[in-house]
């Protein structure tokens, strides 16, 4: 059984069981970004109304990577797009756009 609350110290973390004021353990949005990332491409309809949308999946999940590679693909393409988990979706079919501008960043692209 973990502590969860300690009264001389507060919340404790569940990971590290220090108090969270003190925690390091990196949270899922601030995960460590590799050197080598293997993206995947795919295009989806299912659950769209019918409307097209490219998935870039296989990144890592650090928030500020996620939305940085959004803005950039979406200005590549001239389209709309989001940060989902550990994803990014742009609207339309742009897999040929993306999969240039990936390769350029030095991404291993599949798909």
């Amino acid at each position: 059984m973990s502590l969860v609350y300690s009264t001389d110290r507060g919340r404790m973390c569940p990971v590290c069981q220090e108090a969270v004021a003190e925690c390091r353990c990196p949270t899922a949005g601030q995960a460590a970004v590799p050197g080598r990332i293997v993206a995947r491409l795919r295009a989806e309809r299912q659950g769209r109304g019918g409307k097209i949308v490219t998935v870039v999946d296989g990144l890592p999940a650090n928030a500020e990577f996620l939305k940085a590679l959004c803005l950039d693909l979406k200005k590549a393409c001239a389209t709309g797009g989001a940060v989902g988990d550990g994803t990014v979706e742009l609207q339309g079919d742009q897999r040929d756009r993306i999969r240039e501008r990936l390769r350029a960043r030095g991404f291993t692209v599949k798909g």
